[in-house]
C-alpha cells in the first residue's frame, strides 16, 4: 500500500508545482500588460495636466503683452499723469482677469503704480526684469515672501513713443489659482523646475521638495521652505520604471513614474500612477487561472479513481442491458400490436366521423322533405295541367297557344331539374380535398333549398349576391352543409320571432372571405358552448337536434383552413361568421 502511495504522491506534487509555476508565469504577464494600459493613461494625464499648466500661463503672457501696451501706461511713465490716474485701470484689469498683483516698473526696478499695497520689491537685478528691459518677455516663478506664496511673474517691456524701453509692465499670476482646477486629483502630478524643486503640485505635500536630493539655496525660494523628495526606490518592471514611494497615505506606496519635459516654462512634469490596480487584476487572473488548472486536476484524479471502479461496474451492466434489451424487444412488439390497433380504431373513427356528416345531411333533407316535396308537386300538377290544355288547343287549330303551354312546361321541368339537381350534390359524400369553390353558386344551391320552408314558415331570406363570383377554398358539398346548417339553425331559432329575417352576406378581412349568417331570434344563451357537441339550446321533441350540427359544422370549416364563430348581433339575434382562404380571380382563373 506503502508503494502505491508514493508515486501517487510524487505525481500530486509535480502537478501542484506545475500550477504554481504556470499561474506565476500567468501573474507577470498580466501585470506587464495591466502596466502597458497605466502607461497610456499615465501619459495621457499628464499631457493633459501639462496642456492645462501651459494654457493657463499663456493667459497671463499674454496679459502682460497686451497691458503693456495700454494708452494710459505711457503717459505715465513721461511724467504727463500720476499714478493714481493709471491705478483703477489696472486694478479694474486685475479682478478680471484674477491676477495676483499687476504693477509698473521703472528702468531702475522701483514699483511706480501697483494693484496691491504690498511691501515695495526691488526687481533690479531680476532676471525676468533685465529681460523687460532688453525688450523682451521676461517670466520666472519664485515665493513671494511680499504677498506669502507661489507666483508666476510675467515682465513685459513699455516702450515709449521714440522707442526706447522706459519701464516694465509686471504681473503675478496666483499659482494656487492654477492648482485649483486638479489639487486632489488622482494620479499624483508635479512640476520641478531646473534646479529641481517642485513648484506646483495636486499634492501639496510635494511642494518645495528637491528632487535632486539635499536641497540647495535658491534665490526664488526661501531656505526653509525647500525640503528633500520623498523616500523612495527606484526599479524596472519590463521596461516600466516601477518607484516603491514612502509618502504617506497620499501618494500610493508602488507606483509607475514617468516624466515630460516643458521647456516652454522651463520645468518638467513628472506622474505616479498607483500600480495596486495591476497587481490586482494579475492576481485575480493568476487565482482563477491557478482555480481553474486545481479544478481540473482534482477532476482528472478523480475521474481516474472512478476509472477502474466504472470498468467493473461495465461487465455488471452489459449483462444488465443484454436481459434488459430482451424485455424490450417484447415490449416492443407488444407497442407495434397496440400501434396497429390505434390505427384500425383511428380509422373506423374517421369513418364514423364521415357517416356522421353523411346522417347529418340525410337529417337536414328529411326535415325539408315537406317542403320539397310540395316544391316538386306543385310543378307536376301544373305541367299535367298545361298538357292537357295544350292538347285541347291543338285539337281546336290553335298551335300558336299549345306551343306557349309547352314552353311553361320546359320551364317547369327545368325548375325541378335544378332542385334534384341540388338534392343529389348536397346528399353526395365528399372525401376529396379543398379546392376552389364559387361560394356564391354554394350559397344560390342552400337557398333554392330552404325556399320552399322559407315560404312556409314566413320567413325573409336576404341575400344581395356580388355581381362576380368569389372564389374560396373549400369543398363545395361540405361548405354547402355548413352553410345550410347555419341557415336552417337560424330559421328554428325564429319560430316565435316577428319579424322572422335571415341575412346573409359577403365580405372581405385582409387576405380571407368571410360570409355571415344572421337571424332575428333571441339570440345565443351560452355562446361559448355553441360548437360543443350534443350542445342545443332547442326544446325537447321541437325540430329534432342532437346538437351535432355546429360541431360538424366546425370541424368541417377547419379542415378547409378557415375558422367559424358565433355571437349574438347588438341589434338582436345570432350571427354566425365563416372565415376562408381567399383565392384571387387571376389565380382562380
Amino acid at each position: 500500500m506503502r508503494v502505491l502511495l508514493r508515486p501517487r504522491l510524487l505525481v500530486i506534487v509535480a502537478f501542484l508545482a506545475a500550477v504554481t509555476a504556470f499561474a506565476g508565469g500567468v501573474w507577470w504577464y498580466g501585470y506587464v500588460a495591466a502596466l502597458a494600459q497605466l502607461d497610456q493613461r499615465a501619459r495621457t494625464d499628464l499631457a493633459l495636466a501639462s496642456d492645462s499648466l501651459t494654457s493657463e500661463l499663456r493667459r497671463y503672457r499674454e496679459l502682460a503683452v497686451l497691458t503693456a501696451d495700454h494708452p494710459h501706461l505711457r503717459p505715465l511713465m513721461a511724467g504727463e499723469t500720476t499714478p493714481e490716474t493709471v491705478r483703477p485701470v489696472l486694478q479694474e484689469i486685475a479682478d478680471k482677469t484674477g491676477a495676483l498683483d499687476i504693477m509698473l516698473v521703472d528702468p531702475g526696478g522701483a514699483v511706480i503704480v501697483a494693484t496691491v499695497d504690498a511691501p515695495n520689491v526691488d526687481h533690479q537685478g531680476r532676471a525676468y526684469f533685465e529681460r523687460a528691459m532688453d525688450g523682451a518677455l521676461g517670466f520666472s516663478h519664485l515665493y513671494s515672501e511680499a504677498y506669502g506664496r507661489r507666483a508666476f511673474v510675467f515682465a513685459a517691456p513699455v516702450f515709449s513713443e521714440a522707442g526706447p524701453v522706459t519701464g516694465a509692465l509686471v504681473v503675478y499670476a496666483d499659482v494656487e489659482q492654477v492648482e485649483a482646477a486638479w489639487r486632489g486629483a488622482r494620479p499624483a502630478v508635479y512640476f520641478a523646475d531646473r534646479s529641481g524643486v517642485i513648484f506646483l503640485s495636486n499634492r501639496s505635500e510635494l511642494v518645495f521638495r528637491s528632487r535632486l536630493g539635499d536641497p540647495l539655496p535658491q534665490a526664488e525660494y526661501p531656505a526653509d521652505r525647500v525640503a528633500p523628495f520623498v523616500r523612495y526606490t527606484e526599479g524596472l518592471v519590463s521596461g516600466y520604471e516601477v518607484w516603491d514611494v514612502d509618502g504617506g497615505r497620499y501618494l500610493p506606496e508602488r507606483a509607475l513614474h514617468l516624466a515630460l519635459d516643458l521647456p516652454v516654462i522651463g520645468m518638467t512634469g513628472e506622474v505616479l500612477v498607483d500600480v495596486a490596480p495591476a497587481r490586482q487584476l494579475a492576481a485575480l487572473q493568476a487565482a482563477v487561472v491557478a482555480a481553474v488548472c486545481l479544478v481540473f486536476g482534482m477532476l482528472l484524479f478523480v475521474a481516474t479513481q472512478r476509472r477502474r471502479t466504472l470498468a467493473a461496474l461495465n461487465a455488471r451492466l452489459e449483462r444488465r442491458v443484454r436481459d434488459r434489451t430482451a424485455e424490450l424487444s417484447a415490449l416492443n412488439q407488444d407497442l407495434r400490436r397496440e400501434v396497429a390497433e390505434r390505427t384500425a380504431a383511428e380509422a373506423r373513427l374517421q369513418k364514423a366521423q364521415d357517416d356522421l356528416v353523411q346522417a347529418g345531411k340525410l337529417s337536414a333533407l328529411g326535415q325539408m322533405s315537406a317542403g320539397i316535396s310540395h316544391e316538386l308537386n306543385q310543378p307536376l300538377t301544373a305541367i299535367r295541367s298545361f298538357a292537357e290544355n295544350a292538347q285541347g288547343f291543338l285539337d281546336r287549330g290553335k298551335p300558336e297557344i299549345a306551343a306557349q303551354n309547352l314552353g311553361r312546361i320546359s320551364e317547369m321541368a327545368r325548375r325541378m331539374g335544378r332542385i334534384i339537381r341540388n338534392l343529389r350534390a348536397f346528399a353526395r359524400q365528399e372525401d376529396e380535398p379543398p379546392k376552389n369553390v364559387d361560394l356564391i353558386a354554394v350559397i344560390d344551391a342552400v337557398l333554392e333549398i330552404v325556399a320552399p320552408r322559407a315560404a312556409r314558415d314566413g320567413i325573409a331570406l336576404e341575400w344581395d349576391a356580388p355581381a362576380t363570383p368569389v372564389i374560396v377554398r373549400g369543398g363545395e358539398v361540405r361548405l354547402q352543409q355548413v352553410i345550410l346548417n347555419l341557415v336552417s339553425n337560424g330559421m328554428d331559432a325564429m319560430e316565435e320571432s316577428d319579424p322572422k329575417v335571415v341575412t346573409i352576406a359577403v365580405g372581405h378581412a385582409g387576405s380571407r372571405t368571410t360570409v355571415s349568417v344572421r337571424d332575428t331570434g333571441p339570440g345565443i344563451a351560452e355562446p361559448e358552448k355553441i360548437f360543443d357537441p350534443f350542445y342545443s339550446t332547442k326544446a325537447v321533441g321541437a325540430a329534432e337536434g342532437m346538437g351535432l350540427g355546429l360541431s360538424i359544422s366546425y370541424g368541417l370549416v377547419q379542415s378547409f383552413g378557415g375558422a367559424i364563430r358565433g355571437r349574438n348581433h347588438p341589434d338582436g339575434g345570432a350571427v354566425f361568421t365563416v372565415e376562408l382562404d381567399a383565392v384571387a380571380r387571376e389565380v382562380a382563373a
